[in-house]
Order: C-alpha cells, then sequence, then structure tokens
C-alpha cells in the first residue's frame, strides 16, 4: 500500500514520483481487467481470476454437456417411439381390414367364389403388414421384425454412472404383456402377433376346393383368433406409449436442468457489465489522476535545482 512518503528536498530518489507511477500501474491493469470482461462477457477469462470459482464453472460445465448429450439421446428414443407407433397403428388398421372380410366370409349368404375372393384381398392386407414390418426402420435397423433392442443413455447420476432406458420389442419380451410371450408380425411366422397357430400366410391357400382357414368349421376360431392379434397388436402399441410418455417428462426435466445449469454457470462466470462499467471508468479516472501526479512528480527536482542556481 503506497504511503505519502518525501525524502525532504533529495534529488536522487524521486519518492512521489514511484508512488505515482505504481498507481498508474495498477489502474493500467484495473482498466485492462476490465475492458477484457466487458469484451468477452465473463467475469471469469483464467484460473487467476477466481480460483474456487474456474473450478465450480468447469464442473457445471461438464455436468451440462453431458445432460446436453442426454437431451440428444432422449430424442432419438423419441424418434424411435414414434416411427414404431407409427407402423404398429398402420398394421393394427390392416388386421381391421382382415377382420371385416374373415367377419364377410362368416356370413352364411356368401358362396365359396366370394369367401375365396374375401380370403385373397386379406392376403394382400397381409403383404402390406409384411412391407410395413420390412420398411419400419430406423438408423438401419429393423424396428417390428421382432429382433430390435436398445438403450439410449438419459442421464448421469452424482457419480458418473448412466442411467438408462431400454425399448425391448423382441419376440420374446415380456413387458409387451403377450400370454404366448411371443410376439411375431412377420408374414411367414406360424403365430401371428402371439396367437398360437394363425399364419396369415394361409390365406393365400384358399381355394374353390379347399377353403382352409375360411371353412365354416373353422372360421369362427379363425376370427377369433385375428380379434386376439388384434388386442395383442394393441398392447404393443401401449408398450411404446408409456415409453413414449416417461421420454417426454424426461425431456422436459433435461431442458429445465440444462437451463438451470445455463443460469448458474452465468452468475459464477459472466461479467455483470454495468458493473464493469462503473469500474472500468473509476480506472480510467484514476489512470488519469495517477498521469497527472506522476508528471507534477518529475517536476519537483527541478524545483530543488533552482537552490543550486541561487
Amino acid at each position: 500500500m503506497p504511503s505519502a512518503i518525501t525524502n525532504g528536498a533529495r534529488i536522487r530518489t524521486n519518492t512521489a514520483a514511484e508512488n505515482a507511477y505504481n498507481a498508474l500501474d495498477a489502474a493500467n491493469r484495473n482498466v485492462a481487467l476490465r475492458q477484457l470482461r466487458l469484451s468477452t462477457g465473463k467475469r471469469i477469462n483464467s484460473a487467476a481470476d477466481d480460483v474456487a470459482g474456474y473450478i465450480t464453472v468447469r464442473s457445471l460445465g461438464e455436468r451440462n454437456s453431458s445432460l446436453k448429450a442426454a437431451l440428444n439421446a432422449v430424442g432419438d428414443a423419441t424418434n424411435v417411439t414414434n416411427i414404431a407407433q407409427d407402423g404398429l397403428d398402420n398394421i393394427t388398421n390392416l388386421i381391421m381390414q382382415i377382420k371385416e372380410s374373415v367377419a364377410s366370409a362368416a356370413s352364411g349368404a356368401m358362396g365359396t367364389d366370394e369367401k375365396v375372393a374375401l380370403a385373397k384381398a386379406a392376403y394382400r392386407f397381409a403383404q402390406q403388414i409384411q412391407t410395413i414390418v420390412d420398411s419400419t426402420v430406423f438408423a438401419g435397423r429393423q424396428l417390428l421384425d421382432g429382433t430390435f433392442t436398445a438403450s439410449f443413455v438419459i442421464g448421469s447420476r452424482a457419480d458418473n454412472t448412466l442411467i438408462t432406458l431400454g425399448i425391448d420389442l423382441s419376440t420374446n419380451n415380456p413387458e409387451l404383456n403377450i400370454p404366448s410371450n411371443t410376439f411375431d408380425l412377420r408374414l411367414v411366422s406360424l403365430n401371428f402377433a402371439g396367437v398360437t397357430g394363425l399364419s396369415l400366410a394361409s390365406l393365400n391357400a384358399v381355394s374353390a376346393s379347399n377353403l382352409g382357414i375360411f371353412d365354416f368349421s373353422v372360421i369362427q376360431t379363425t376370427l377369433t383368433s385375428i380379434s386376439i392379434a388384434l388386442a395383442n397388436t394393441s398392447k404393443v402399441a401401449s408398450y411404446l406409449g408409456g415409453i413414449a410418455n416417461r421420454l417426454t417428462s424426461q425431456e422436459d426435466a433435461l431442458k429445465s436442468q440444462i437451463t438451470n445449469y445455463n443460469a448458474a454457470i452465468s452468475r459464477i462466470e459472466d461479467a455483470d457489465v454495468a458493473k464493469e462499467q462503473l469500474e472500468l471508468i473509476r480506472s480510467q479516472f484514476l489512470q488519469q489522476a495517477s498521469i497527472i501526479s506522476l508528471s507534477q512528480a518529475n517536476q519537483t527536482p527541478q524545483t530543488y535545482l533552482q537552490l543550486l542556481r541561487g
């Protein structure tokens, strides 16, 4: 801390000038600091600015980056559920149309030719189901062929262990709530949509000489099986709907957390522009005052030299 020390009439050491120079140097550093903070918008530009704050900001920033990555993963998982649900909705509509064909064929007013025509029409719907199964894809993976399973990182704990959410559309997933514990929507399946013995491929085998599953003796069983397949498909769609609801909640939570972390980082790291501008003006005033004081202090030895001339 500078003191107002004088050396009498000595000219070899100019203490007043040194004090003024030191004050000028401090003012220059403060002006540079305030200009840096105003230009970057940050109060902490290096660890030297705030040792503890620097560590906290880096820790919060790291956590925030993890949350943003988790938010992206939640978005991917949401896309998977939306695409799969859309495929299942289309398949549900097709199964309903197959059921209508079967119900029409069960009418006693239908002749053999009409039943064969209805079976062939239903088979075309079954082929479309296979097309939807084949074309429901995300990131190069089939979603509805009974093989899709994936885990998505939707968050992390304080010890950096991952929090994951799984989407399991595999054939034998018990969470699908299918009594037979098998769910297969492929045309070649012998247990279509988890219904034992139901094969949509058999629709194409119906002929005038062999009505097959459209025969009067078994058509009631066929109708019942189609109804169960429709219910099972709805159960799988419900499973995806529950996951979608959870993902929506997690997305909202992550967005809120990211906002809060950004606010915390800003409070610690960002500069208060009004305060920094006030300090800059103060430092510039001290800078100018130090220059004037240094100029006056440098003139003092000249005053003492007048004594030698006398």
